[in-house]
Parts: C-alpha cells; structure tokens; sequence
C-alpha cells in the first residue's frame, strides 16, 4: 500500500441527505471518474484535476458531529479511483461507529479483479457496508429505484457479500 495520505480529493461534502442511502446520510463526493457515464447527474466530478484536497481528519470530525445520521455514502465521481484516502477515511469513519455506503460504476466483480492490483481496494471493500455498483446506463434509467439512478446497479449487502463469498443483494430495500 502506498503511504498513508492525510488528505482526499473531493468535489464537495453535503452534510444531511435522504437521497444518497438510507436514513439521514453524510456524503462525500470524490473528484475524478473515468466512467464518464452519458447523462451522469454529477458532470461536475469527472475532471481530476478538480475539487480540492480534504482532510480525512477533518471529514470525520464533521461527520460524528451529528447524532441523526445513519452513516455516511461515498460518491462521485468514483471513490475507487482514490482508494487509498478513502480507505484511511473509512477506517477513521469506522473507528466512530459510522454504517459506510459506496457508490461506484465499477461493478462488484471489476473491483475483486481491479483489487488483486491494487489492494487498497480490496481492503475499501472490507470496510463497506452498501455497495452500489455498474455504471449509469441512460437508456436504463429509472426513477422509482431506491438510491440507483439505473436498472443495471445493484445495492448489495456488503455483510452479506462477505460471508457468502459471492455478490449478495440488498434482501428488501424498504428495511434501509
């Protein structure tokens, strides 16, 4: 692993959100997706050279801060494009008790693959509890899903996923 960074690169953070997970969620948007995906509602997250530089620290001191908050989401851009500082932001997010929810367009199966090159990822997979995986396909696009812009994604149970060794989904949605 590389050396621990102290900082992550971020578009922005919302602090109270119903629409990015379950419950009352803290979102951290990373800067940078080489997805790209047409009609993606976060345009503003593919460049890498944007955003700015964020405290790992200093996300997770914000993030305890409330008492409300089911836990906090990672968004994009991609998360997994920076996944060392996220995964020293999950360990910290962890160390305070915090349910962690990753958005990625990679599926579940690209970051096993992408993990024995990276272990980084591997270990960021290690700390989620909801991954919500694939990329957004436009022409699948569906209003009525639960925290997924298209059919194609999944909300798996990171838990679950673990201890069946294979990529287990959410079992009903309304429990989140």
């Amino acid at each position: 692993m590389k050396e621990k960074p102290d900082t992550v690169r971020i578009a922005g953070i919302v602090k109270e959100s119903i629409v990015d997970g379950p419950g009352i969620r803290f979102v951290v948007f990373a800067q940078g997706c080489p997805h790209r995906c047409k009609g993606c509602h976060n345009e503003a997250t593919h460049d890498f050279s944007g955003g700015e530089d964020y405290e790992i620290e200093k996300i997770v001191s914000e993030a305890v801060k409330n008492p409300l908050l089911s836990g906090v989401s990672f968004s994009g851009g991609e998360p997994f494009s920076q996944p060392e500082g996220f995964l020293n932001l999950a360990f910290g997010l962890k160390e305070k008790g915090m349910n962690i929810l990753a958005f990625t367009g990679y599926t579940y199966e690209e970051l096993l693959s992408l993990s024995r090159k990276n272990e980084s990822i591997g270990k960021l997979l290690q700390n989620i509890d909801i991954l919500i995986d694939g990329r957004f396909v436009l022409e699948k696009r569906d209003l009525m899903l639960k925290f997924r812009g298209s059919s194609n994604q999944r909300m798996i149970d990171m838990n679950a996923t673990r201890a069946a060794g294979k990529a287990v989904l959410v079992a009903d949605e309304n429990d989140y």
